[in-house]
């Protein structure tokens, strides 16, 4: 991990680590802007990316397409409604085994993983059913 940040890398990294939640590029370019961070919002989406790379954040894509950033150094894993598009944090992880392997076969460094199941929610199957 790079040591030495950007001005608008840091403010990102603050930011994220202050809220402790994820947030997509827009959300954490008004976040910036209502605090009186002046940054434009393709430099949100350059240093976002620079901070991906060097795995100083993690990325969830939701099924829309939009991504959310979150300094969490953690594994995160979900269950995401493909209808309504909620997502419910899962603390089970089958994989860590397997990630050790792979570092240790492959020589490659994992910084974190992601494990996603996507189908419908409760609420959703409910619906689906009174539509049938």
């Amino acid at each position: 991990m790079n040591a030495k940040h950007t001005r608008s890398q840091e403010r990102i990294l603050k930011l994220l680590k202050s809220l402790n939640r994820s947030l997509s590029a827009q959300d954490i370019y008004v976040e910036l802007r209502n605090r009186n961070q002046t940054i434009g919002l393709a430099t949100v989406y350059r240093s976002l990316e620079a901070l991906k790379q060097e795995g100083s954040l993690q990325v969830r894509t939701l099924p829309n397409g939009e991504s959310l950033y979150s300094s969490m150094q953690q594994d995160q894993h979900h269950l995401t409604c493909l209808r309504c598009g909620d997502s419910i944090l899962i603390d089970e992880c089958p994989v860590h085994q397997l990630e050790r392997d792979l570092q240790r076969s492959h020589q490659f460094k994992i910084y974190y993983h992601t494990l996603e199941f996507f189908g419908l929610c409760t609420q959703c199957q409910l619906k689906t059913e009174v539509e049938i």
